[in-house]
């Protein structure tokens, strides 16, 4: 009975759920309704209690096809329309999509040919030679995220393939490489002001300096700023809690997966033991460089425009995916002029790398399809309704944006989308105030505490999505099971989220950036503190000596 008990639990809130919306709105009325969030919480219950990411997924899709047919009246003609024609194959043939994909699959085969030409083995053995324990582990990976700052995808990939051999010798689960990973990407893309990230939000404000109050709402920026600070703190006291503990006991013990161990293929093995540093170190270099030039270009950069405003203007998708296949011609040049890897190798190299992206491209297949069935029944017009009756409740306005930010992230998996929503909302309550901008030139301190309340649900809501893009890179880039890493990541997150409402709840009161984000900084501290006074540490496991 126990071990049916949530499955129950689950149904019967959705029994509820689709009750409330059939009091709300008839279903043939679905757009724009609570019907509208329903596919989500069908999926994200579902992957949550299932454990199973694709069939959870699907059933959200379906469910989604259906109210969008029931809503236009076209019946199963236009429910299968909407889900193959409209769903699958037009988000596959979605030019930023596609372009997402190939940086994906490239970039798989660069991991792959680091790995076989012996660089990931050398890197893990200097890295063993300076990194003593899990804690110094943890930081690097902790630091190696801050570093690569420009793209959240790019992040993710990146620092997984680079951290996972030395977070594998020192027994760090793949779960908690994943969190690492996640709490480095968008939360560290969200306050750099030369990001993806920053060019997205500032292209959702008109009437002022888009760059310029990007940068005035990063001291505000709450979630993002307490989520470092937690990464920092659990890495440094091996303070875990949650299903978090079980992995992280379990990888104490050898077992790094816990559950499903065999996601991803170990089809990049080293081929050769003459691989050295550099082989890892130079690829890396060569694709970070590549991709940020792709950026710029795609910005107008040699066009005349100079690097801050090409990056405002970058195509993200194409950027990265040029970059990217740049890259990966000019290190597989690399390796044939080294003679670690032979051209066979090379190519087999392409396929592999494709074989190991292959379950993070079916999530995000999936995760698109379900996002375009919520925009199908207008679920931002929905929560645009609840925002905008809340615009009375001044002082309460910045908890509120953030804790309908989280829901809206979290139902449609993207945090562009809920900022690009909820962000001219709140632009428009304080149109005035914007308006005045231009003759004096300050932007008022309650729009940044808004549009950073926004910002910082949009993240929230995005980091705890089992349908979030930047969560199925995670997963990927820590060949982490995606299921394990949502439920494991989950009260992690909704511990800085609770902090985070206290210091937006603050803020509504007393505008002054010391005192909120000093106060909500020694709250979480304080609440990181006696949460490992109740869960206590893992004890490391000793390292395995490494062989002369």
């Amino acid at each position: 009975m126990k071990k049916h008990l949530s499955k129950i639990i689950f149904a019967l809130l959705v029994i509820i759920f689709i009750i409330i919306c059939a009091i709300t709105a008839p279903i043939t009325e679905s757009a724009g309704t609570l019907w509208s969030l329903l596919p989500p919480v069908v999926a994200i219950g579902l992957a949550l209690i299932t454990k199973e990411v694709y069939s959870s997924l699907f059933i959200g899709i379906v469910t989604g096809g259906i109210l969008t047919a029931a809503n236009a009246g076209t019946g199963f003609e236009g429910m299968f329309t909407a889900i193959v024609q409209e769903g699958f194959i037009a988000n596959l043939a979605d030019s930023y999509n596609v372009g997402i994909l190939i940086f994906l699959v490239v970039l798989g085969a660069i991991v792959v040919l680091m790995n076989k030409a012996g660089g990931s083995r050398a890197y893990g053995e200097l890295a063993a030679k300076h990194i003593k324990s899990r804690a110094g582990a943890c930081i690097s990976t902790f630091f190696l995220g801050v570093l690569i700052f420009v793209d959240d995808y790019f992040n993710c990939l990146t620092v997984g393939s680079v951290m996972r051999p030395v977070t594998d010798k020192y027994k760090i689960s793949r779960s908690k490489l994943a969190y690492l990973i996640d709490s480095t990407a968008a939360p560290v893309c969200i306050i750099a002001p030369i990001s993806s990230w920053a060019a997205a939000v500032s292209g959702t404000v008109e009437g002022v300096n888009g760059i310029q109050l990007f940068i005035s709402t990063i001291p505000y920026n709450l979630y993002a700023i307490l989520t470092l600070l937690m990464v920092v703190f659990v890495a440094l006291t091996g303070m875990d809690f949650g299903s978090m503990k079980l992995h992280e006991n379990n990888a104490a013990k050898g077992d790094l997966f816990t559950t499903r161990s065999t996601v991803y293929a170990a089809d990049d093995k080293p081929s050769h033991t003459k691989g050295k540093v550099i082989d890892l170190i130079l690829p890396v270099v060569i694709l970070i460089s590549l991709c940020i030039l792709g950026m710029i270009y795609t910005g107008g950069f040699f066009s005349g425009k100079d690097f801050i405003n090409s990056f405002a203007d970058c195509d993200a998708s194409y950027g990265l995916s040029l970059g990217s296949m740049a890259a990966l011609i000019v290190i597989i040049g690399y390796f044939l002029c080294r003679r670690v890897l032979t051209f066979t190798e090379c190519m087999d190299s392409v396929a592999a790398g494709f074989k190991q992206m292959v379950p993070a491209i079916l999530i995000l297949t999936f995760a698109w399809t379900l996002k375009t069935m919520t925009s199908f029944l207008e679920a931002g017009v929905f929560v645009s309704g609840i925002v905008e009756g809340a615009t009375t409740l001044d002082l309460f306005l910045p908890l509120i944006l953030f804790v309908v930010a989280i829901g809206l992230a979290f139902a449609t998996g993207t945090s562009w989308g809920t900022f690009g929503i909820l962000i001219p909302i709140v632009t428009s309550v304080f149109s005035t105030e914007i308006a005045e901008v231009s003759s004096s030139g300050d932007i008022p301190s309650m729009v940044i505490i808004c549009i950073s309340a926004c910002l910082a649900g949009a993240v929230c809501g995005d980091h705890c999505s089992p349908i979030s893009d930047t969560t199925i890179m995670a997963s990927t880039g820590a060949q982490c099971d995606h299921v394990n890493h949502v439920s494991t990541q989950l009260p992690y997150a909704l511990t800085v989220a609770a902090v985070s409402a206290v210091g937006y709840l603050l803020s509504g009161f007393i505008q002054n950036i010391f005192i909120v984000l000093g106060v909500s900084a020694l709250l979480m501290i304080g609440v990181l503190v006696v949460l490992k006074m109740i869960t206590g540490s893992a004890k490391p496991p000793k390292p395995a000596k490494a062989k002369k």
